[in-house]
């Protein structure tokens, strides 16, 4: 089996919206910035306009894939050309939505070499958002009510049914506001919807301090390398924009328990608020590495690396990341050529005199 150092690994989710952005680049950070590390990144991402295509300095080539919505042979049938094309060994996904699609499509991956390290099916459906207060009952975790609705119409008489302003209005897998009116709440619907379609859930808003925990699942109910962060600031969408790693008993104990039951593989974030009675409440549980995860290299538990080992069935080492790191994110400007942008628009990938091939 080939070593970490010269492994060739293909990571997703590219986008870099300030506001929200995916972890792909803050993976492919990860990865590139391992003293050992001496293998090769191919970014794959949706959309042409995403800023992580065209870092050269961190991804060494990079295509477009078809979205989720195009189906699993279309996928498949993308991930091979590519494959045949500028081979890898490793697939890190690192978006809710295509990991249904890759899980289905993990043993026709690995027939031709690309390997994953991913929950199944029924693993990533108990943890979906409209599921989490049925798993949290079966854990001993408290967590707010949520409901799905299909009409915006719920927001004028959702307090005949015990529901108060304000209100969290969730997208299935992205996207989410508070809301303190019916008007603010529909508008926010519509536009969840607009960009990520139906059902739109309602959680009851709970007022605290949000604590995040990030690590990866070994199947068999254990936590590997957990890194826990309290945010300092948060976007308009309530996603970290500055925070500081701790380490939290609770926190830990919780993931834990939640672990143990779905008996993750792969990785995952925890995400809980603690009101200011020491109460934990689970908001989410995200499939994946948050945009966060670079905080985990600067802190001394480089988690995306350690994935990488454990896929290749490397020895992991024990690593305790160090509290008190802060990190604060940053917009930055990306200059790229024009012959990058249109070779990405019109063949779905960077050009032969811009690859490392």
């Amino acid at each position: 089996m080939i070593h970490s150092s010269r492994v060739r690994i293909a990571i997703t989710g590219l986008n870099a919206k300030p506001d929200n952005p995916s972890s792909g680049l803050a993976v492919a950070r990860c990865i590139r910035e391992t003293a050992e590390f001496n293998g090769k990144i191919i970014g794959l991402s949706y959309d042409v306009m995403d800023p992580g295509l065209y870092q050269n300095e961190i991804i060494d080539s990079a295509y477009l894939l078809p979205y989720p919505s195009s189906g699993d042979q279309v996928l498949l049938d993308r991930l091979k050309e590519i494959y045949h094309k500028d081979p890898f060994d490793i697939l890190i996904p690192c978006l809710d939505a295509e990991l249904p699609n890759l899980i289905r499509l993990q043993n026709h991956l690995q027939q031709i070499g690309i390997v994953l390290l991913l929950p199944n099916g029924e693993q990533l459906n108990r943890r979906d958002k409209n599921r989490l207060p049925e798993l949290a009952v079966q854990t001993g975790v408290k967590s707010p009510e949520i409901t799905q609705i299909s009409h915006p119409g719920f927001f004028y008489t959702c307090h005949q049914k015990g529901w108060q302003y304000p209100l969290v209005v969730k997208g299935i897998y992205y996207d989410a506001g508070i809301a303190f009116n019916a008007e603010e709440a529909a508008a926010i619907f519509r536009k969840i919807a607009a960009e990520w379609g139906l059902p739109i859930l309602v959680q009851r808003f709970v007022v605290g301090e949000e604590f995040n925990l990030t690590a990866i699942g070994d199947g068999a109910g254990r936590l590997n390398g957990a890194v826990m962060m309290r945010k300092r600031a948060v976007t308009d969408k309530g996603k970290a924009w500055a925070g500081v790693t701790i380490h939290d008993e609770i926190l830990l104990n919780t993931a834990e328990k939640l672990i143990t039951e779905l008996k993750w593989v792969g990785p995952l974030e925890v995400e809980m608020l603690r009101t200011s009675q020491g109460v934990y409440h689970l908001i989410e549980i995200n499939p994946r590495f948050p945009a966060w995860v670079y905080l985990t290299a600067a802190a001394g538990c480089n988690l995306p690396w350690m994935l990488v080992k454990m896929i290749l069935r490397e020895k992991l080492e024990n690593q305790n990341p160090e509290i008190g790191k802060y990190y604060i994110r940053y917009s930055q400007d990306s200059v790229i050529e024009r012959s990058e942008f249109e070779s990405m628009t019109i063949w779905g990938q960077r050009n032969d005199d811009d690859n490392n091939n």
